[in-house]
């Protein structure tokens, strides 16, 4: 099959090519994004592979379609950029990345709060300077302040009935359950409450606004640390910073934005 890749990079290609060499298909990368005014790159392909920042609006998909394609793959979990209903409309079938690999997820997480707790940033770039001092670069221990530090092979999953929400579907699928060690956790986790030691896996949707909005960053326990390696849009950027400033949270350590 001849796919057009759009957004492509070079350790995606380096990447692809690799895998590709089992299956044969014709890939044929575009640095440029996908959007209503590139479709024409697109003509004669069936399908093409888009990433989160393409504009895969109505528009796009009646160009797409006008051209022939009928397939859009996205390399990304979220299919928020791209206008499904239309899709639909138009017969062109739509797939998405099902789930990352957790380990590396899990492991990055786990690097930025430790850097972020520990101050390895800041402290990297004073060594640079020829400073050595420690003034401001204490974090504190983390040990009994998650239940998620058991261990590479264990994983508790928490569902919140505040402004966090999990759905049990992702609990129930077999996968969890070979997992050695998991264990379904189902807990109330409020942020008024202080709690401060549970992960949340996050889907974004239309109905799915930011969570880190001003009023729960508000009632968070003060000097709480927030990672986010899930989604930009679960986090309200203008509220976590002034969370920040204020003091109200500890830090932030985002891979998304």
């Amino acid at each position: 099959m001849r796919i057009a890749l759009f957004s492509a990079r070079s350790y995606e290609r380096a990447l692809l090519d690799e895998l590709n060499v089992r299956y044969g298909h014709e890939l044929v990368y575009f640095e440029t994004p996908l959007g209503p005014e590139t479709t024409a790159l697109a003509a004669g392909f069936p399908a093409v592979s888009v990433f989160v920042n393409d504009i895969v609006e109505v528009t796009t998909l009646k160009h797409l379609d006008d051209g022939g394609t009928k397939l859009v793959a996205t390399r990304s979990t979220g299919v928020n950029h791209i206008d499904v209903q239309a899709a639909q409309i138009l017969g062109i079938r739509v797939a998405r990345v099902t789930e990352y690999s957790p380990n590396s997820v899990a492991e990055f997480a786990v690097g930025l709060l430790l850097a972020l707790n520990r101050r390895i940033p800041r402290a990297y770039n004073r060594t640079r300077e020829g400073n050595f001092s420690l003034d401001g670069l204490m974090g504190f221990d983390l040990a009994g302040r998650g239940r998620n530090w058991h261990g590479q092979d264990r994983q508790d999953l928490h569902e919140d009935h505040g402004w966090l929400r999990l759905p049990l579907a992702r609990l129930r699928r077999p996968s969890f359950a070979r997992i050695r060690g998991a264990r379904r956790t189902l807990r109330r986790c409020r942020w008024d409450r202080g709690c401060r030691r549970h992960l949340a896996a996050l889907p974004v949707d239309t109905g799915n606004p930011s969570h880190c909005q001003r009023a729960n960053a508000r009632r968070v326990k003060r000097g709480a640390l927030l990672i986010n390696t899930s989604r930009g849009g679960l986090v309200d950027t203008e509220a976590a910073l002034e969370a920040l400033k204020s003091g109200q949270l500890g830090g932030i350590a985002i891979d998304v934005y």
